[in-house]
């Protein structure tokens, strides 16, 4: 395997998907329709930059706490298949792509970019500090469709914030619920998480909380930028996967853990993109 290959492994490049169909969705609703093609390739550029850059920080700062971990010892870094320097280089590359990709969408993206990159970069922190951390990661992966909405308006639509609050609140949910697996090996660490903090039976209410706090945001939008029928079943299906996801774990069973976190969420992110674009096909085709 190729040290590109080893760095894309490392950082789970492919979960991408659970961030990008929401820019995709701030996009859209910031055009009212498809943007340009240049627009929507810089979009992606800027997405697929972050995500990697905070990845990659996040591998490099917790490097060591992954390597008491057993569940986290086997990556790239702990294992020496990457070394320090070789994870800060791709991460500073990956920032120069933000950078480039920020200075092409427009003036105010630029601006506001260093803002982003200090939550980004700080995210990993937070867990060292405080149980919190989990809605300190629900708010910078939230930017995305906040930050896809300026790139085309080159203005911070309020209605953006609702779709930040949406995302936000839908990261820090299933957030909450990865961190179960780890209660244990977090408390010896001295690390914290809600889970740590409150027990896994609390931990899974507090989740489904959040995730009630998703739904009315993901209503709150559709009201407030008049998305028709379509839309209003995606959010339909994405609440009825929300339960489900909930359903599959139990205080005293986590087995079903990884179906919950990463495939359902999967599909979650790509059915309320697919709802907004098959609501504005419909428009298109009246």
């Amino acid at each position: 395997m190729t040290k590109l290959a080893t760095f894309l492994e490392a950082i789970k490049f492919e979960h991408t998907i659970f961030a990008l169909p929401f820019a995709y969705v701030g996009m859209l609703l910031a055009a009212g329709g498809l943007p340009s093609a240049g627009k929507a390739a810089w979009i992606t550029v800027a997405m697929g930059g972050a995500r990697t850059f905070a990845m990659a920080l996040n591998r490099l700062i917790d490097r060591e706490i992954d390597a008491r971990n057993p569940r986290t010892a086997n990556r790239a870094l702990p294992r020496g298949l990457l070394s320090s320097g070789e994870m800060t280089t791709y991460a500073l590359l990956a920032g120069a792509v933000l950078v480039i990709a920020a200075w092409q969408l427009n003036p105010l993206c630029l601006a506001l970019l260093p803002g982003a990159v200090v939550l980004l970069a700080g995210y990993p922190y937070t867990k060292r500090l405080t149980w919190l951390c989990h809605l300190v990661l629900g708010a910078a992966i939230g930017l995305a469709p906040v930050g896809a909405w300026t790139a085309v308006t080159a203005t911070v639509d309020p209605r953006s914030l609702i779709l930040w609050l949406a995302v936000g609140m839908w990261i820090a949910g299933f957030d909450v619920l990865y961190a179960c697996q780890d209660v244990e090996i977090d408390r010896a660490q001295g690390l914290s998480s809600i889970p740590a903090r409150f027990g896994i039976a609390a931990a899974l209410r507090i989740s489904a909380a959040l995730h009630v706090v998703t739904v009315a945001a993901l209503v709150w939008i559709g009201g407030v930028t008049g998305l028709g029928v379509v839309y209003w079943l995606a959010v339909l299906v994405a609440a009825a996967l929300l339960v489900y996801e909930h359903s599959l774990l139990k205080p005293h069973d986590l087995s079903r853990l990884n179906l919950a976190f990463f495939n359902v969420n999967g599909y979650i992110a790509l059915i309320l993109l697919a709802g907004v674009l098959g609501d504005f096909a419909l428009r298109w085709l009246r």
